[in-house]
């Protein structure tokens, strides 16, 4: 069994590879790195709660259908792991161009990681309007 930050260390490499597959809006990647479950969550700011991997899977589609650039700087990151549980919280400071709009914009987001065979997934992304 991998030591407590050994853990934190795999968490945080996970919720990276979360911000990479969102900035590249690559859907692929997304598949790899979220987990394909019933009971997965997605809140997107100002978007009502999402449940079920294939119905968050849609939203991430569709958003990255009509974005052209989507760039992250992740601020005030803090990673607990407690057993096959993992939580980020942290500050999204964005730059995208949705739909040919240019547009800067911070938020607050959760994201929750469970331990698999296959390594950390992200079971429940949380982004709320903020910063």
């Amino acid at each position: 069994m991998p030591t407590n930050t050994e853990d934190i260390e795999a968490v945080k490499e996970a919720n990276q590879r979360f911000y990479d597959a969102f900035g590249a809006l690559d859907l692929a990647a997304m598949d790899a790195v979220c987990l394909d479950s019933e009971q997965a969550l997605c809140v997107h700011p100002g978007w009502q709660p999402l449940v079920g991997w294939e119905t968050i899977r849609e939203s991430w589609r569709r958003i990255f259908h009509n974005t052209t650039l989507m760039h992250f700087n992740i601020r005030y990151v803090n990673v607990v792991v407690a057993g096959d549980c993992g939580w980020v919280t942290c500050v999204e400071n964005i730059t995208s161009v949705l739909q040919g709009r240019a547009d800067n914009f911070g938020v607050l987001a959760t994201n929750i990681f469970v331990r698999t065979p296959q390594g950390w997934r992200l079971t429940a992304h949380h982004a709320s309007p903020g910063m």
